[in-house]
């Protein structure tokens, strides 16, 4: 058994993969060291990938050459894309995924590549040799040697399971936690702290009446999250929507003292963005019913996870309050929902390649940073395992910017502002977000990675076709004059002045309820198939939005300027209802005497701080 590696990363979930995946695809050699290889790429909670930003983020760290947009693709039962009723800027793609199928994949993924090895036990320990981590050492007393370690360890730092006031050792549910690696962290001088978060229970479908609830079916588009390796996609699957009501919120009221948080078990702070269902009903009193989405777990299973319904409540609780919904008065649950409360080193340790900045060789990604959805641990796996490789290679560090990617925005978000509660990327967060779109984050990256060497030889040529196509496509709409004929029916529909002589389709693209695919199809173009409308997706926003994305630079740039920019200590923060709730209860805390103190608070995003300035602008203007 070979004793040395360039790369040794700790856990095998979604950031542990991709890590380990960037530092093989570097060329080094690389170890994954896991307790069970059997759960590499786990799905811990909803078997769900993409969303709000984080469908972005998948397919910039596809884009980057990861793992989980093939995954995603070769797993996904439902695909969504969410935010349409809005700019094309935060469209964001969603996918319910395979629980088993989804792993499996990852799996074969990792196996591609030649350099990667794996190894099953509990990393107990780092090996340190002149104040630099030099390997690890495993609970059966087994020692790897490394130039570099990743610790991706997820929930499961000195983790610990709660259902109702009972609590038990663990990462997730089976799984014991990891006790001595917290320890061993912790005795190096790091600062720790303690986050929770949790999981809803799962039924029986069998024991679901769907005449109940609302179906909700995908979107029947032929969507990738992957731009280089075309997956084969599985049968798809509807999802089901329900509603809580008065009944359950009697009875979680009645029992909130039996909840391990409200119980005053739990002290580490949750996800305000996925909370519990006691949170909930005791942050939203006046609510009257809260929404509850049954999403099929596979194939080849009839189990539903039930979302919306995460809860540290106890088991008898639980069948009580989910038999007041809607469509699931006779449901049988299969798995309790529990909270899981774990240890998270405060990320301004890091540096932005995600470094520990007292350790050299060491590097964090993940839950362990303070974040929170396989989304945003997937971006951070990426970076470290590639800064990894690349300082042992002797190369310069790969960092994104917050203009070119979200992974950016994620990153410098936790090195520069910290956390306070787990960190959830959202489209808000990035001062840039007509760039930053999912349609065009290959062309963002692609360049990057190659340069970067994070790309594979089919992964580069599929971006070099990719490429081409679309350059055709945008010239295309530059020289292609379409005909009045052609397009003023078009025109016409959609509310626009029709033409009365043939005119190029990139003027035409650029007015108001005029889409790229309806001028390409009725002037017969070749490229509406396959990746062709992929592409034509990127062409279509670059010429629709380019002024836009020049006035939002332009934006920005004034921004910076005004760091300096002075606020009033007696703000009325409260009534700026432009800024984001969250900024709102932020600002108030503060009461910061600057806008650059104010960008430093974590959860005021670069637009709270554009809308910030603008409120102070009026309130000045119409100050006596």
């Amino acid at each position: 058994m070979k004793s040395e590696y360039d790369v040794i990363v700790i856990g095998g979930g979604h950031a542990g993969t991709e890590a380990a995946a960037a530092a093989a695809r570097l060329g080094t050699t690389t170890l994954l060291v896991t307790p069970d290889l059997e759960r590499i790429g786990q799905m811990s909670c909803n078997p769900a990938i993409g969303g709000i930003a984080k469908g972005m983020v998948v397919r910039e760290v596809d884009a980057m050459g990861g793992a989980m947009g093939r995954a995603t693709d070769a797993s996904r039962i439902q695909f969504r894309m969410l935010n349409r009723s809005k700019g094309p800027a935060v469209w964001s793609p969603r996918a319910q995924c395979d629980r088993g199928l989804y792993p499996r994949k990852i799996r074969k993924i990792l196996d591609e590549l030649p350099t990667l090895s794996f190894f099953q036990d509990m990393v107990t320990g780092l090996l340190e040799e002149d104040g630099k981590i030099s390997g690890i050492e495993t609970r059966a007393g087994i020692r790897f040697r490394g130039k570099a370690v990743v610790v991706t360890a997820g929930t499961f730092l000195r983790g610990k399971i709660y259902m109702g006031r009972q609590g038990m050792g663990g990462g997730r549910a089976g799984e014991a936690p990891a006790l001595e690696l917290a320890a061993a962290l912790e005795q190096r001088g790091l600062e720790i702290a303690r986050f929770k978060t949790g999981t809803p229970p799962r039924v029986d479908g069998r024991s679901v009446d769907f005449s109940r609830t609302d179906r909700q079916d995908g979107d029947p588009e032929d969507f990738r999250f992957s731009g280089y390796i075309e997956e084969a996609v599985p049968e798809q699957r509807p999802c089901w929507i329900t509603w809580t009501g008065k009944d359950l919120k009697a009875v979680v009221q009645k029992n909130l003292s039996k909840s391990a948080l409200y119980g005053g078990i739990i002290s580490g702070q949750g996800p305000r963005y996925c909370p519990s269902i006691e949170d909930k009903i005791s942050r939203f009193p006046k609510a009257l019913r809260h929404q509850v989405f049954l999403e099929p777990e596979g194939l080849e299973t009839e189990e539903l996870y039930v979302n919306g319904l995460s809860t540290s409540l106890p088991p008898g609780v639980q069948q009580e309050f989910i038999q007041t919904i809607p469509g699931l008065e006779r449901a049988v649950i299969t798995k309790m929902g529990y909270a899981v409360e774990y240890d998270y080193f405060p990320p301004h340790q890091l540096r932005h390649t995600l470094e520990v900045k007292k350790f050299p060789g060491l590097y964090f990604a993940g839950q362990i940073n303070g974040t929170t959805g396989y989304e945003e641990a997937a971006g951070q796996g990426v970076m470290a395992g590639a800064n990894a490789a690349r300082k042992i290679l002797g190369k310069e560090p790969l960092i994104l910017e917050r203009h070119q990617a979200y992974i950016g925005v994620l990153i410098d978000d936790l090195v520069t502002k910290g956390v306070d509660e787990p960190y959830r990327l959202f489209t808000s967060r990035a001062e840039f977000r007509l760039r930053l779109r999912q349609d065009n984050a290959y062309r963002r990256l692609g360049p990057i990675a190659i340069e970067a060497g994070l790309l594979t030889e089919v992964q580069e040529e599929a971006f070099l076709l990719r490429e081409q196509k679309h350059q055709s496509i945008k010239k295309w709409f530059n020289e292609t004059a379409v005909s009045p004929e052609e397009v003023n029916p078009i025109l016409q529909k959609a509310g626009t002045p029709e033409i009365d002589s043939p005119t190029k389709g990139s003027d035409l693209l650029k007015r108001p309820g005029v889409s790229a695919r309806d001028l390409a199809r009725v002037a017969k173009a070749n490229f509406l198939d396959g990746q062709g409308l992929d592409a034509l997706a990127a062409v279509e926003m670059e010429i629709k939005y380019k002024g836009y994305v020049q006035l939002e630079e332009e934006r920005v740039k004034t921004l910076s300027r005004q760091a300096s920019f002075k606020l009033h200590s007696m703000l009325p923060y409260e009534e700026f209802e432009s800024l984001s709730m969250e900024a709102r209860e932020k600002l108030c805390k503060v009461r910061p005497s600057s806008i650059a103190q104010a960008a430093r608070i974590p959860g005021v995003s670069p637009a709270d701080l554009q809308n910030l300035i603008m409120e102070v602008r009026r309130l000045r203007s119409t100050a006596p």
